[in-house]
């Protein structure tokens, strides 16, 4: 809004200062700030009124350390999050920009549906929430949402290096910079490739998984599309929501995810950057970096209130919609095969809960007792069992979480 505005005054009357508008880097920063306005200051007050309705936390008890005195701790607090993403968003971005309307969607989307979750057990006392498979529904439903948008949406192409044959001289008489630019194809096109690590070119095309069907396979891409994307962002948002099980695990590590997608949105949509390291371009995504900085300054002013102890737990109304947004923001930069790096924290907190319930199913069904492979699933509550304090688990989490960031950075020039 504010950036159309700004525009205006600008064009229409030269208005000195209203062209830092213009600058992605410039909205960026007000997002993160307006971000951490809102969670800081708004949020406190949103703590006090749920203090105040007695919204509080009603605990399991499962016999871990220090678990009890959380019982009563405000939750819901995810609605802070939710504002302090979409406000900024709204403020700062060009919302005719169909990256941003999407992931504008995914919040309020994901965002509703854990808000119902905690709806049903907060204020109807039915602790098993919202039914999974309605759960999974709203998932699927945002899997096609975001698959056939990006499939069928003009707007959403990616612009690929010329073959050698092709009159580089041309091309670079045509577009309005010089450079690395003129390296690029002028022709943009809507696409099913991805980056994929490790590989020479570091692109991989979607399409190929179904070349045995024979000629003219590329038109058909969309049927093996869209199972991947609805199987990226049901298995991320529900990776993110076991996370969330020790005060700010969740949060802070969705911070370090976002800080590092921010960084990969912005040099895969400015052409000199992705030039430089080979990848993608993809433009218009630049819009997107404004975005994951209001989401990052979303989860750093959330985490001053979550950390140990707890002032107040986001529910599934945050921790679905950060596990969806982060993998429905991979997808869109061509960069959702990093995910099992990037979002390793995530993978292996979902892991451990698969492999305990199958182990745990498997042994009872042949030995007669189900036995178990960690003391506890999710893995952080393993490490509880051991007699680690949460504190130490969640900051050794975080520092797994950096380690990854920058490997999966790393990952762009590694072929």
């Amino acid at each position: 809004m504010l950036y159309y505005l700004f525009h205006y005054l600008e064009s229409n009357y030269n208005i000195p200062g209203t062209g830092v508008f213009q600058y992605i880097s410039f909205r960026a920063a007000a997002a993160i700030i307006t971000s951490l306005f809102i969670t800081l200051f708004i949020g406190k007050r949103w703590i006090h009124y749920l203090n105040k309705k007695q919204v509080g936390e009603t605990v399991r008890d499962l016999g871990l350390e220090g678990q009890l005195e959380k019982q009563g701790t405000p939750t819901m607090g995810g609605l802070i999050i939710l504002a302090a993403i979409v406000i900024p968003t709204l403020l700062f971005t060009k919302l005719a920009n169909s990256y941003i309307l999407l992931m504008l969607f995914t919040t309020i989307w994901l965002g509703g549906l854990g808000f119902i979750d905690d709806y049903i057990k907060v204020f109807k006392k039915d602790k098993s929430g919202l039914a999974p498979k309605i759960k999974i529904i709203g998932q699927v439903i945002l899997g096609l949402v975001v698959s056939t948008v990006m499939y069928f949406d003009s707007s959403v192409v990616m612009r690929e290096k010329p073959a050698a044959a092709v009159n580089v001289s041309q091309i670079a008489a045509e577009l309005p910079v010089t450079g690395p630019a003129t390296r690029y194809a002028l022709e943009e096109k809507r696409s099913t490739k991805t980056t994929i690590p490790f590989i020479k070119n570091n692109e991989f095309d979607y399409a190929v998984l179904i070349k045995w069907i024979g000629k003219d396979y590329e038109k058909y891409a969309f049927f093996i599309f869209i199972p991947i994307v609805i199987l990226i962002i049901t298995f991320v948002s529900n990776g993110a929501n076991l996370t969330d099980g020790m005060d700010g695990l969740a949060v802070g590590t969705s911070a370090i995810i976002g800080v590092t997608l921010g960084l990969l949105a912005w040099v895969s949509g400015n052409i000199i950057f992705a030039d430089y390291l080979n990848i993608m371009y993809l433009p218009n995504t630049g819009e997107l970096t404004i975005f994951i900085s209001a989401f990052v300054g979303a989860n750093v002013g959330f985490l001053w209130y979550n950390s140990y102890p707890a002032q107040v737990f986001m529910g599934d109304t945050g921790s679905l919609a950060l596990g969806g947004i982060i993998a429905v923001f991979a997808i869109l930069i061509r960069k959702e095969l990093l995910i099992p790096i990037l979002c390793g924290i995530f993978l292996a907190e979902s892991l451990s809960v698969m492999l305990q319930v199958g182990y745990f199913k498997y042994t009872k069904r042949k030995y007669g007792d189900g036995r178990r492979i960690f003391k506890m699933s999710p893995l952080h509550h393993h490490f509880q069992k051991l007699g680690y304090p949460e504190p130490k688990i969640v900051q050794r989490f975080f520092i797994v979480g950096i380690m990854l960031a920058v490997f999966t950075i790393i990952t762009l020039k590694l072929r």
